[in-house]
C-alpha cells in the first residue's frame, strides 16, 4: 500500500524561553521524527507528558513550522486539528465558529451554512449552538470541535485529547463515528490520547514519542 496521505521526515522542534537576564531554558519537543500514514488509517500518537504529541499535531496542522525536517501531503489535502481551546473565537457563537472552520477547510460559505445544521445535530448542543463559545464548558467545546471536524469530512483529522473531556455518552458516539464512518475509507485520523483502551479500540497501530 503506497497511497500515502502524510509523510513526515526528520522533523525536530525545540522551544526556548528566557528565564532570567542571563539565563534561558530549552526543551527539544521533537527530535528527528519520521513516519508515514496511509489513507484510511487511524493511527494513535502516544507518549508521556512533554513527549511532543501536541507539538507534532500543531506542526502537521500548519499552526507552527518545524525547525528541521519536512512534512508532505498530497496537494489540496484538507486537514483539521481538534484541540480544546484551539481555533475557536470565544466571542462568536458555536454556529459561526463551525461555519468559519468549514470555510477554512475549503468549503463554500453556502455549503458551510448548510453543513452547520448537521454539525448542530451531531454535537447535540441544542440552543447553545447559537450562543457564544465563551459560555461553553470544556465538554461542550469538545462536542463542537469534534462535530465540526467529522461533519466537514476533511482528509486528515487530528484529535488531540478532545475526547478526554465531556460525558461518556458523547465519547462513545464519537468513537463509533471514527470506526464506522472514517477508518477504512479515504479519510485518515491521527489520535492523541492517554487512554490506552481508547487507543486500542480505535487505532490500527501506534507511534510512540
Amino acid at each position: 500500500m503506497n497511497d500515502y496521505i502524510l509523510k513526515v521526515e526528520g522533523v525536530s522542534h525545540e522551544y526556548k524561553t528566557r528565564t532570567g537576564l542571563f539565563s534561558s531554558f530549552s526543551h527539544k519537543a521533537l527530535d528527528d521524527v519520521s513516519f508515514n500514514v496511509v489513507r484510511g488509517e487511524v493511527v494513535g500518537i502516544v507518549g508521556k507528558n512533554g513527549a511532543g504529541k501536541s507539538t507534532l499535531l500543531r506542526i502537521l496542522a500548519g499552526v507552527i513550522e518545524p525547525q528541521k525536517g519536512s512534512v508532505w501531503m498530497p496537494e489540496s489535502t484538507t486537514r483539521s486539528l481538534l484541540s480544546i481551546g484551539l481555533g475557536f473565537n470565544r466571542e462568536l457563537t458555536g454556529r459561526d465558529n463551525a461555519i468559519l472552520s468549514c470555510m477554512f477547510n475549503g468549503i463554500s460559505m453556502k455549503d458551510a451554512k448548510d453543513i452547520s445544521e448537521d454539525i448542530k445535530e451531531f454535537s447535540e448542543l441544542g440552543v447553545f449552538f447559537d450562543q457564544p463559545v465563551k459560555t461553553y464548558s470544556s465538554g461542550m467545546r469538545s462536542r463542537l470541535g469534534f462535530a465540526t471536524g467529522v461533519i466537514s469530512e476533511v482528509d486528515l483529522l487530528m484529535v488531540d485529547e478532545t475526547l478526554a473531556v465531556g460525558d461518556a455518552y458523547f465519547k462513545k458516539k464519537a468513537e463509533r463515528y471514527i470506526i464506522k464512518k472514517i477508518s477504512g475509507k479515504d479519510k485518515s485520523v491521527l489520535f492523541v490520547s492517554h487512554n490506552t483502551k481508547q487507543i486500542q479500540r480505535l487505532c490500527s497501530r501506534t507511534i510512540e514519542l
